[in-house]
């Protein structure tokens, strides 16, 4: 069927957006793909569509709930694939922001980035060609007003990918992260509902406005964003270790 074909990948965030077209993508050659996120109903419909998919429900904030997501994951073999893809944002001025937002930010993108990556170091460790890729974002390459605890994970993600590709070099693993602008996806409406509110724009405004940061003045589309994560499971891209791939259209950081 193709070079994935028996491995067994984790996508979680896989009910729609990014992690519903990496799964699509990592199906395509040959991959048994586990769909995980908090929304049981979203995550087998997006399995439906899935030739060899699963959909198991997870909280990637509840310690419990991941052992056990993984524990259900490994029915189907060793987890060989993990994308950490899983994440939430929110703005709010920095004098603004309380503690628990900051921190409720954290609990996702990073912290939950751990625990899932905890649960399979094991089967990424031993595999004979494992893959971690963590989708990070371009806010975790430079910085941005009113995102500081977004930036904040999305570095610490970024660091967290670098760290542990030194540290699994000896073995067939890689761990790489991607960094996309702005994508269209439920976490970009957000963000287009924002603008919206705070400016009066209308929607095509809005969208052109979350698009300048973008030299080539669009937002990218999922499909951009799963076919890096294809070719970073491709065995031809081992030697491709600790990056940080931006996917933002020349924007110079």
């Amino acid at each position: 069927m193709g070079h994935l074909t028996g491995q067994t990948a984790v996508i979680t965030g896989g009910g729609t957006g990014i992690g519903l077209a990496i799964a699509r993508r990592l199906a395509t050659d040959g991959a048994n793909c586990v769909l995980m996120g908090r929304n049981l109903e979203r995550l087998e419909t997006g399995a439906a569509s899935i030739p060899r998919a699963r959909a198991i429900q997870c909280d990637v904030t509840d310690a419990a709930s991941v052992a056990t997501a993984f524990d259900a994951a490994r029915a189907g073999g060793a987890v060989t694939i993990l994308v950490n893809n899983a994440g939430i944002a929110s703005s709010a001025p920095f004098h603004r922001m309380s503690e628990e937002e900051f921190l409720r930010i954290q609990d996702v993108n990073v912290t939950g980035v751990f625990r899932c990556t905890r649960a399979v170091t094991n089967d990424l460790r031993a595999a004979d060609s494992g893959r971690l890729i963590n989708i990070s974002s371009i806010a975790g390459l430079s910085g941005g007003p009113y995102i500081s605890h977004y930036c904040a994970s999305k570095h610490a993600v970024i660091g967290m990918t670098r760290a542990l590709a030194a540290e699994w070099a000896k073995t067939n693993t890689t761990v790489n992260a991607i960094c996309p602008g702005y994508v269209r996806t439920e976490m970009a409406e957000g963000a287009i509902r924002t603008i919206i509110e705070k400016t009066g724009a209308n929607r095509d405004q809005a969208i052109a406005e979350l698009a300048k940061s973008n030299p080539q003045g669009r937002l990218l589309e999922v499909e951009e964003v799963a076919e890096i994560a294809g070719w970073l499971c491709h065995p031809d891209s081992r030697s491709v270790n600790g990056q940080a791939i931006a996917l933002n259209g020349g924007h110079s950081m």
